[in-house]
Order: C-alpha cells, then structure tokens, then sequence
C-alpha cells in the first residue's frame, strides 16, 4: 500500500510537472497555474508520505526500545523480590537416608552441554561463512602483501575507489547540464521578442467558436466572445489597434488583425483564446491563417 500511495505521487507530480511546461509553451497562463498547483500538492503529498513512513519507524524502534528496557529492568528486579531463604531447599534436608547428588549432576551436566557446544560450532564453522568476515576481508585485502616473483609495477595501485567518484561527478554534471539545457529551453520558447513577419503578409485571420455552458441570448453570447477577444488582443508583443471581431453565425467568429502576427505572437494569441473563460464562456481556435498580399 505504501509503495503503491509513493507511486501515485510520483506520478501526479511527473504528469503535472510535464503540463506545467507544456502550457508555459503554448502561453495558457491559467492552465500552468492550475498544474503548478497540482504540483506543489503532489510533492507535499509525497513529502508527507515519507515523513509519515519515517515516523513510524521512529516511533517503533522507540516502542521497542521500551519494551527492551522494561524486560531488563524486569529482569534486574526479579532477584531482589525472591525470597533468600526459599533457595536450594533441598540442602536443608538433614536426613541420613538421602545422598546429596547436587555437585555430580552439575558437573555432568555442565561437561555434556561443553560438548553439545562444541559440536554445534564445529557444525558451524563447516556450514556458514559469516558475511561480516568477507567484508572485513575484502577491506583488508589492498594491505596483503604481493606473491612472491610477482612484478610489483604491474600490480594495480591500492587507494580510494577513483571510478565510483568519477561516475558521481559524471552523473552531476550530466544532471546540473540537462537542467541547466531545459531552464535556458523553456526560456527560450517562452520568452518575448521582436520576429520578423513575411514581407508578403498583411494580416492574420483567425476564426474561433465560442463554447458556452448554460448562456442563452445571443446579444449576451456576442458581448461575451468581445470581451474574451479584447483581453487576449493585448497578450501579443505587438500591440493590436486594428483587430475587429465579427460573428459569422452559429456560434462562429472571426476576427482580422493588423498587422500580420509572426510565429511567436500567433502562438501566444492561440494560448490565450483557448485559455481565457468567463461567465462560462470560452473559445475554441478553428483556424488561424495568414491573410497575403495580392500579387500584380
């Protein structure tokens, strides 16, 4: 169950970590926000999870722990509460009749558990190579000295292993570059500049469907898809003074921008038409074309 709760964080966080780039790409603000959120969620899940697994081990070794200390101490007190005078018993018995057997016994005793001993560590030794001896061997083998008429310039040199540290600092830097490459990526696709357009374009049509949710009245419907229109007209590195916006019916409108917009702004008009909602009301790209000089 646990590793099962650790799977699902894991991937909320990669599947929202992953949306939260791809709508940086595509500029739909609300969208990155929304999957950021989910994010920050997912990680204080997981984070929770290991702490809580943590605590738990925590608090059991300390349970048992305690239950160690109250069977020693148990055990420490046992002698003081038993009463001197109840021991060995059988000694007072001052009868003629009876042989004290008492030291014999535990001498024979005492021999035959010596060798029952001794045969279970025979048995021992014969079955089972502790593994604590095979690494303390392995560790002290760098300091066993070479065979003899062995050429000692041959012999690998003894030392730290160089290989291991060589991996880690391979792996950290491949680490520290590929984040370093999605940062500056992710920067660059995002980022605000001047494009040069096509010197054969004059403006950029863009034809979208408004999608509403219990909105009647098309009056209201067109003051709705205005409204969308005029708030992302303002989301693009050039601003938009000639931009109108006509309905085309059924729910269908399209909209003519001037200047023509270069790649860049047009993907940032798409996000944000496709992105913004109000009073359960949103728009659907359909088509975005560019509108080309006519040639004479």
């Amino acid at each position: 169950m646990k590793r099962l709760a650790h799977l699902f964080a894991g991937a909320a966080g990669l599947g929202a970590g992953s949306y939260v780039v791809i709508y940086l790409y595509r500029w739909q603000w609300q969208r990155a926000i929304m999957c950021g959120v989910l994010l920050l969620v997912a990680e204080v899940l997981l984070l929770g999870l290991i702490l809580l697994g943590r605590l738990s081990r925590i608090e059991q070794r300390i349970g048992e722990g305690d239950r160690r200390h109250a069977d020693v101490l148990a055990r420490l007190e046992q002698p003081r509460t038993e009463d001197p005078a109840t021991r060995f018993r059988w000694l007072d018995d001052v009868r003629v009749e009876r042989t004290h057997v008492f030291v014999p016994v535990l001498m024979a005793a005492g021999a035959v558990l010596s060798g029952l001993a001794r045969l279970v560590q025979k048995i021992a030794q014969s079955t089972v190579r502790p593994a604590a001896d095979r690494r303390v061997a392995g560790r002290l083998a760098v300091l066993a000295a070479p065979p003899l008429g062995a050429d000692l310039d041959a012999l690998p040199a003894t030392g730290p292993d160089r290989r291991r540290r060589r991996h880690r600092i391979t792996g950290v830097v491949a680490g520290t570059t590929a984040l370093a490459a999605l940062v500056l990526g992710l920067g660059e696709l995002t980022e605000t500049r001047p494009e040069e357009r096509a010197p054969d374009t004059v403006a950029t049509s863009v034809v979208v469907r408004l999608a509403t949710r219990g909105v009647s009245g098309q009056e209201y419907q067109a003051l709705l898809a205005h409204e969308i229109w005029n708030r992302c007209r303002h989301s693009t590195a050039v601003p938009l003074y000639d931009a109108p916006l006509g309905s085309l019916g059924d729910g269908l409108y399209a909209g003519v921008v001037h200047p023509a917009l270069a790649d860049h702004d047009r993907m940032r008009l798409r996000g944000c038409l496709e992105d913004t909602a109000t009073d359960r009301a949103y728009f659907k790209v359909v088509g975005m074309d560019q509108t080309r000089r006519e040639k004479h």
